[in-house]
C-alpha cells in the first residue's frame, strides 16, 4: 500500500467513574455483578484496520497474517483480523514508539464501562433492546455475511465508538479467570496476574447472533489467530 508515516487513531474520552461490571442474567463468569472505577483513558473510535495493519507490516516487516488477501476481508477499511494477542500488542508497542503516547489494550473494566456509553447497567450498547428487533442490527446484519463489515458505517454509541460488541472479537489486555470478579479490586482492577488464555469481548460476524452484550467475556489463549479476532487500542491520557 506504500504507507511512510503513521496515522494517529481517532480517539474519544472514556470519563472517569464508578460503574456496575458484570450481569445479574448472564453467564457465571459475569456474576457477581460488582462496583468498579476506572480511571479516565482514550479509546479509539474504530477497531484497527487493514489500511492500519498495512502501516505497521512496512515500518517493521511484519509478515501478513492469514486471509490478508481472501476476499471479504481485504478491503483497506475493513477490521484487520487473524491476529493474535502476542501481535496485538507488539501493534500497540510500535504505535506507541512511533506516536510518542502510550497505547495499548484496554482492560476488560476499560472495554466494558466504554462499551456502556454512560448507560450503566444496560445490556447493549444502545440499551436493553435485545439485537434482533433493533433497527440497526436488522439494517447491518440481517443479510448473509461472509466477513467484518467495514468500519464506521454504524451508528455510534453515546461516547462516540463505532462497531462497539460487534464486527469482530475484540482482544483485551487481562488474562483471563472464570473466577476473578469476586475478587477483582475496587479501582482499576486489570485481571489476574498470570493465565492460559487472554481476554476479549465483543460479538463477531462469524456467529448467528452478531451483537455480544456488554458485559459478556470470552477468552482463548494468546497465539490463537481467528477470522473474527481483532481489536481496538487505548491511549493513556497525558
Amino acid at each position: 500500500m506504500g504507507f511512510t508515516e503513521t496515522v494517529e487513531p481517532a480517539c474519544v474520552l472514556i470519563p472517569a467513574g464508578y460503574f456496575l461490571m458484570g450481569c445479574a442474567t448472564g453467564r457465571d463468569d459475569e456474576q457477581p455483578v460488582h462496583r468498579v472505577w476506572v480511571d479516565s483513558f482514550e479509546m479509539a473510535a474504530f477497531q484497527v484496520r487493514n489500511q492500519d495493519w498495512a502501516r505497521f507490516m512496512e515500518a517493521t516487516g511484519h509478515p501478513v497474517p492469514s486471509h490478508w488477501n481472501a476476499p471479504g476481508f481485504d478491503a483497506p477499511n475493513q477490521p484487520v483480523v487473524a491476529v493474535s494477542w502476542v501481535e496485538a500488542d507488539e501493534y500497540c508497542r510500535w504505535l506507541s514508539q512511533a506516536r510518542a503516547r502510550h497505547y495499548r489494550l484496554p482492560t476488560e473494566a476499560e472495554w466494558e464501562k466504554a462499551a456502556q456509553g454512560g448507560r450503566e447497567g444496560s445490556l447493549y450498547p444502545w440499551g436493553d433492546e435485545p439485537p434482533e428487533s433493533h433497527e440497526e442490527y436488522l439494517r447491518r446484519w440481517s443479510g448473509e455475511v461472509s466477513g467484518p463489515l467495514p468500519v464506521g458505517e454504524g451508528t455510534p454509541n453515546p461516547f462516540g465508538l463505532y462497531d462497539i460488541c460487534e464486527n469482530v472479537h475484540e482482544w483485551c489486555a487481562d488474562w483471563y479467570s472464570k473466577d476473578y470478579y469476586p475478587d477483582s479490586p475496587e479501582r482499576n482492577p486489570s485481571g489476574p496476574a498470570s493465565g492460559e488464555r487472554r481476554t476479549s469481548r465483543g460479538g463477531a460476524w462469524r456467529h448467528h447472533i452478531k451483537v455480544s452484550r456488554c458485559a459478556a467475556r470470552s477468552s482463548i489463549p494468546p497465539l490463537f489467530e481467528y477470522a473474527d479476532y481483532g481489536f481496538r487500542v487505548v491511549r493513556d491520557i497525558r
